[in-house]
């Protein structure tokens, strides 16, 4: 009963506001875009994935049999996807937008990219760095895509601004005519902006958002104060697009490394690994906290094959199954999406929040021994709490405790938005049926 008067709640409060907020032409604009980019996503994932394989007979194996530079091929993959996201991001979103106001998407999408080289650090030797190009750059990107193709749509009604060109000259080639002064426009604004902030505040937009972010969170340590603030930003970060665990990696490293490191030097040294001193880790987070990925999306996978009947969902759950698994979650959170989905909003940052306390309560109370390994990020969940335990199963018992938490609380979201989906496409087919029927 209790569980009916929530679904009711959800279908006749909750999603009507949530899909009012979807409904917004930026937000679809942004969806579509991080869609149209899904299969370079999954590619790349699986890139990622067989270069950082957790298991040594598999890297001895590829290394025997290719050679020592075999993760080249795999790396330079990573370098037409992930490397690149922010790029890919920025001309599918403008194309996107602009397509949605019957405006030219090619140049909208052109620009967009233009703006956003200009918006971009040089390196040293005149490149552009791949740190602000890839995820991390993903804020700077979706503010500058959205921007700059209202700006074009704009400048494009003017028609002063517009270059005639005599008839008979190709459709393709007036439409880049009169792209081209609104282009000139919007390059040399961002030119403007880049130059103001690099005197003002030495140092690019994106590096201006990302010190914004940083500076306030130095000097946090080892409470379960900190570890919520780190659990609740990194959702944040991601729901709106931005990076979370490359923008919070520094400090955390930093704050949480050594920790990390006394407690495994003590463990080495005949300690046991109940008491060793520090609780909350880098891989307390990876263990306990983000298995499958920031937001636990592993549960999402889960929650998707419990309860959900719409193809696109079960869709991109079984896609995003290979890489959940080894905890990597972009497939999910850009193909479901997650990102700027406001239904899914209240799960992806809520549940880490829960599955911090009752990890950090777990230790607290001496059910589980405290971290004492360093793993690589990629050790699927279950492994992974066997051997960042020193070898414990409590560790693995307290992981599937919180899987199956996350699981439960994703049931409901994903289920009211598995119904609104699929009424809205039973609407669109009995239109269709009606179109035919009159066409008829």
């Amino acid at each position: 009963m209790n569980q009916n008067k929530f679904m009711h709640f959800m279908e006749e409060k909750f999603m009507p506001i949530a899909g009012k907020i979807g409904s917004l032409r930026h937000l679809v604009a942004i969806r579509d875009g991080f869609v149209g980019i899904m299969p370079l996503i999954i590619i790349g994932s699986l890139a990622v994935l067989i270069n950082n394989f957790p298991w040594d007979g598999f890297q001895n194996f590829m290394v025997m049999v290719f050679g020592e530079s075999w993760k080249m091929v795999g790396d330079s993959v990573w370098n037409g996807s992930f490397a690149i996201l922010s790029l890919l991001v920025t001309a599918s979103i403008a194309y996107k937008l602009a397509e949605s106001y019957e405006a030219d998407g090619i140049s909208a999408a052109l620009i967009a990219v233009g703006a956003l080289v200009v918006l971009t650090p040089v390196t040293d030797d005149f490149g552009l760095s791949f740190t602000w190009l890839g995820a991390q750059g993903l804020f700077v990107a979706v503010v500058t895509s959205i921007i700059s193709t209202e700006v074009f749509r704009i400048l494009g009604k003017y028609e002063k601004l517009r270059i005639k060109m005599p008839e008979g000259v190709p459709e393709g080639v007036t439409k880049s005519f009169n792209a081209l002064l609104p282009a000139a426009l919007i390059l040399f604004a961002a030119g403007l902006v880049n130059t103001l902030i690099t005197l003002f505040f030495g140092q690019s937009i994106h590096e201006l958002v990302f010190s914004v972010i940083q500076e306030p969170l130095q000097g946090l340590s080892n409470t379960l104060g900190s570890a919520l603030l780190f659990a609740f930003l990194n959702q944040l970060l991601w729901f709106f697009g931005l990076h979370g665990t490359n923008i919070l990696g520094p400090i955390m490293e930093s704050i949480y490394l050594p920790l990390i490191e006394e407690n495994q030097s003590l463990f080495a040294a005949g300690t046991s690994a109940f008491d060793v001193p520090y609780i909350v880790t880098k891989p307390f987070f990876d263990a306990y906290v983000f298995m499958g990925g920031s937001g636990t999306t592993l549960a999402l996978i889960f929650a998707i094959f419990l309860v959900v009947k719409s193809r696109h969902y079960r869709t991109v759950g079984k896609l995003s199954s290979a890489p959940g698994i080894f905890n990597i979650n972009e497939p999910m959170l850009f193909g479901l999406p997650v990102v700027l989905n406001p239904v899914m909003l209240v799960p992806f940052i809520l549940i880490p929040f829960v599955l911090t306390i009752v990890a950090y309560s777990a230790i607290s109370v001496g059910f589980v021994p405290k971290t004492v390994a360093i793993l690589p990020w990629t050790t699927p969940p279950i492994l992974s709490g066997y051997l960042v335990t020193g070898g414990s199963w409590s560790g693995v018992v307290l992981q599937l405790i919180n899987l199956s938490i996350a699981t439960a609380m994703y049931i409901p979201f994903i289920m009211a938005a598995d119904r609104s989906l699929m009424k809205n496409t039973d609407s669109e087919d009995f239109i269709q049926e009606e179109r035919k029927v009159s066409g008829q």
